[in-house]
């Protein structure tokens, strides 16, 4: 039997995947903390024994408790002020650095993950980001391997329809969001509808406590002049290069308080995608200094 400290230390090797996994099906950092503890907590309380594969285990134990929580979750967003965004991961912009997410826990695309229902968006992470058997998927969801064959198949046929486009080169990714912030800062509407591509969408999360759009802005012409408006307003701000959701975004910070953070989509070195996250209930997780 594994000794109590060779647990905790396997469970903290596993605890990164862990997490992703809970945030894959919840988009909330802070959800998917909470869904990571509470399976350690319920590892203690279990007779080791009868676990004979204990990553297998962590990773559906974390599952059900995520998608108990995005279930109960679904009301409180549809009642949700304004668009609702995932909270950004947000790291240094560093290769070295960058958070090893696949490129399905993108911003844009957690968005559209957001319009399946909790057992579909549970069988296409599990299966189609994680690779877990669907014998285990069945576990997570109470469904038989069959049934989660055929919320996996719909839920992929789904995301294809709309997953957004993306550069695969993320030097190329990171020059667009280079130009975008400097674009955006000093105020160039030409500059900044070079750079949209012309059905680019923006969507900002306020959550109702701060100033956010309610609803998605679509098109280069509408969304340059809405930035270059907006950008009146953070005179005196400043803003930094770093990786959200593993790819080049901005954040936006006045001293050490963070107002915002951008998650932007790129595709053939245009931005398709804008998603600007302001809610402070979804940024309080982050560490961030401007220093």
């Amino acid at each position: 039997m594994t000794s109590g400290e060779d647990l905790a230390d396997t469970f903290d090797a596993l605890r990164p995947r862990l997490i992703a996994v809970a945030y894959g099906i919840l988009g909330s950092v802070e959800e998917a903390e909470d869904a990571v503890q509470d399976a350690w907590l319920r590892l203690t309380r279990t007779n080791r024994s009868e676990i004979e594969d204990l990553t297998g285990w962590l990773i559906v134990t974390v599952s059900r408790l995520a998608v108990d929580t995005l279930r109960s979750a679904r009301k409180r967003r549809e009642e949700y002020v304004g668009t609702w965004l995932p909270e950004p991961i947000v790291a240094p912009d560093d290769p070295a650095e960058r958070v090893t997410l696949d490129e399905s826990m993108s911003m844009a695309m957690l968005v559209v993950l957001e319009s399946l229902s909790p057992a579909e968006r549970t069988a296409f992470v599990l299966h189609d980001v994680f690779g877990l058997p669907f014998t285990e998927v069945g576990r997570a969801v109470g469904r038989t391997p069959a049934a989660c064959r055929q919320l996996a198949t719909r839920a992929r046929k789904h995301v294809s329809a709309r997953a957004p486009r993306f550069e695969v080169d993320t030097a190329a990714h990171r020059s667009v969001v280079e130009a975008f912030a400097r674009a955006s800062a000093g105020r160039d509407l030409g500059g900044l509808l070079a750079l949209l591509d012309p059905d680019v969408v923006m969507r900002s999360d306020g959550g109702g406590v701060v100033l956010a759009t309610r609803k998605p802005v679509v098109g280069a012409a509408k969304v340059a002049r809405f930035l270059v408006g907006i950008s009146r307003r953070f005179d005196g701000a400043g803003c930094s290069l770093v990786n959200v959701n593993g790819w080049p975004g901005i954040v936006v910070f006045r001293g050490d308080h963070l107002d915002s953070v951008t998650g932007l989509t790129v595709a053939g070195g245009r931005i398709t995608e804008i998603d600007i996250v302001r809610n402070p209930e979804k940024l309080r997780s982050i560490q961030w200094t401007s220093e």
